[in-house]
């Protein structure tokens, strides 16, 4: 099969011929149909920021990860013995540790959930990490509630546009921080009002907000006090990117402040969560009532991954790149 293996930080993205993964006893084989980049898929590649090569699941000198992506749909080959939920011909989706860019993956069951009736692949490959963390950091970690207000800042990215919808499936109102040009877009989405970053300073207004989820992590946590509620809360998404240590600076250094602050600060982190068949489940559920549908900006075909992810580290792409395979 092909699939886009990581041999070193940096290398070039392209596609070699590696051995058809066999499934483990407790493994699913599925023939891949689609995948999506994200900013998690190009630090990997980077091995950016440096500081995170210290960090178990990075490697210091060479990747540890095999097979570059995170997210996958596709169609189920065959089982391991001891699988028990999925049969062959099953659609599915998964958010993975690797190997989202491959014909074929072998995908534990625990993390494997079933695709969207109403769904493509493509919609549905645009789906796992972004809007998992959406969900995460809106309803588990921002424990937002029907009829508070929340602030999406980064609202037209994979994870803003999702956020933006959910937050209006939970119950509750949203407003919105992207650039101007996408606002149009945000605002079809759900969101109340939508503020230009390059025109106004979202923590300058005399609004308050029960939730912050701050996905461009563009402004500090003592600016962003400014619009929380008195007991509102501040989700830390991520941040600019950086060679040595952005993000993670501006996430650590956010979550340090968190005990001398009246406001609650937590981070969304999907990566490390145990309940992510839980969480695309549930997103599931939302697509199938029409409550959330993927935003997705430009489409490649698998022969054209390397452009993909360029395309991605650029920047300012408004919803999601998706890669048919």
């Amino acid at each position: 099969m092909k699939a886009c293996v990581l041999r070193s930080y940096g290398s070039r993205v392209n596609l070699t011929d590696v051995a058809t993964p066999v499934p483990a006893a407790d493994e699913v084989l599925v023939r891949v149909h689609a995948t999506s980049v994200n900013p998690y898929d190009w630090h990997f590649l980077l091995g950016e920021p440096r500081v995170a090569r210290l960090m178990p699941g990075m490697g210091l000198r060479a990747p540890k990860i095999g097979i570059l992506g995170c997210d996958m749909a596709g169609r189920v080959v065959s089982t391991g013995e001891n699988v028990t939920e999925f049969r062959p011909g099953d659609d599915v989706f998964a958010l993975l540790e690797q190997g989202g860019y491959a014909e074929y993956v072998s995908v534990p069951e625990r993390l494997l959930a079933r695709m969207p009736g109403n769904m493509a692949y493509e919609q549905a490959a645009a789906v796992p990490m972004a809007a998992a963390t959406a969900l995460l950091g809106l309803r588990d970690v921002g424990r937002i509630a029907s009829g508070q207000r929340v602030l999406v800042n980064g609202a037209s990215g994979g994870v803003g546009t999702f956020a933006v919808q959910l937050t209006r499936a939970l119950g509750a109102s949203v407003d919105a921080v992207c650039r101007g040009a996408n606002a149009e877009l945000v605002r079809s989405l759900g969101a109340d009002d939508v503020l230009d970053y390059a025109k106004e300073d979202f923590t300058r207004t005399s609004r308050r907000y029960d939730v912050l989820l701050d996905v461009a992590g563009s402004r500090s946590v003592l600016a962003c006090r400014r619009v929380l509620a008195q007991r509102g809360t501040l989700v830390l998404v991520g941040g600019p990117a950086g060679r040595w240590l952005q993000p993670a600076g501006h996430v650590l250094g956010s979550l340090a402040l968190a005990p001398l602050v009246s406001q609650r600060i937590a981070l969304a982190d999907i990566a490390s969560c145990p309940a992510k068949k839980q969480l695309l489940t549930a997103l599931a559920g939302f697509m199938e009532e029409g409550k959330v549908t993927p935003v997705i900006s430009r489409t490649y075909a698998f022969d054209d991954v390397a452009e993909a992810v360029r395309h991605q580290v650029q920047g300012h792409v408004a919803g999601k790149v998706v890669v048919t395979i």
